[in-house]
């Protein structure tokens, strides 16, 4: 199956397989962490966790990209183009959900200290109140902590994802595929949160998954428009089609792009405050 990351034709006719790929990645990408650095600079190993997936990842997001742009320049109508966006953007959601489970499983049977810096991460969204306690502990409340109100925690996750969502966007425009390193950031961050869910609820991996996933899969979706947006503005100018006549066609689609990734983060935080705690009220 690995012969899909340098044709993302095939990857995107059955975008599926790109879980396995995505798995597959994520747990050599652990591996080659723990064989290289070990113990020595375990405080690290999260990062180049993130790294070894991203240098694995980049020549099939690089070509789905370039294939993206290309599309801009053949296909007519705003919809149209939207509607054929849906088969890389399948292709990419397939291979951040094997990243996910990935992650998950390797935070379960490797040193929870090889996530540290996710942990971190975790703790300063969701305990600011009480960081050191959550981070000496590797555990800690799902809730966002420090707002008293609904609409609070609203505004707060809406505005994280944001900065989440401009960061994706920036980072695809600069380094072409370098999206994705956001992308994988994000699924360490997700899957240490899902592990310290499940070890705190004596190891329950399918109600982890669920309780992050209902929101976690439109959010992802999200910035996976806006790397796909940001990827095809950077072949733009890679190669130069800013001459084409079809210029501004291109950035309008860009522009819905990032308007539908807008509207679907508004919908996850919606679904994060509202109607995930009233799902796992009991867990």
């Amino acid at each position: 199956m690995l012969e899909l990351l340098l044709n993302p034709k095939k990857a995107e006719k059955r975008s599926w397989q790109m879980f396995f790929i995505g798995f597959f990645y994520s747990v050599l990408a652990v591996i080659v962490s723990h064989l290289i650095f070990g113990q020595a600079e375990s405080k690290y190993i999260g990062i180049w966790i993130v790294t070894f997936t991203v240098i694995l990842s980049m020549p099939f997001a690089y070509f789905l990209f370039k294939l993206e742009e290309r599309r801009d320049l053949e296909y007519e109508g705003a919809f149209k183009v939207l509607f054929e966006h849906r088969k890389a953007l399948a292709a990419l959601t397939w291979l951040f959900i094997g990243f996910l489970i990935g992650y998950t499983l390797c935070y379960m049977f490797f040193s929870k200290n090889y996530f540290l810096p996710q942990i971190e991460t975790f703790c300063s969204i969701n305990r600011a109140s009480n960081y050191e306690a959550c981070v000496s502990q590797y555990t800690g409340q799902t809730s966002i902590s420090g707002f008293s109100t609904s609409t609070g925690r609203f505004l707060g996750i809406f505005t994280n994802n944001m900065q989440v969502l401009i960061l994706t966007f920036v980072f695809s425009i600069i380094f072409g595929a370098g999206g994705i390193f956001v992308l994988a950031w994000n699924a360490t961050v997700i899957a240490s949160a899902i592990g310290i869910y499940i070890k705190s609820q004596i190891n329950l991996l399918p109600l982890g998954l669920a309780r992050y996933m209902i929101h976690g899969i439109p959010e992802i979706a999200a910035y996976l428009l806006a790397a796909l947006a940001g990827g095809i503005i950077s072949m733009l100018v890679l190669n130069k089609d800013y001459k084409d006549e079809k210029f501004m066609d291109i950035l309008q689609d860009v522009l819905n792009l990032i308007i539908l990734a807008i509207i679907i983060l508004v919908v996850a935080g919606g679904i994060e405050v509202f109607i995930t705690p009233k799902l796992f009220s009991a867990s």
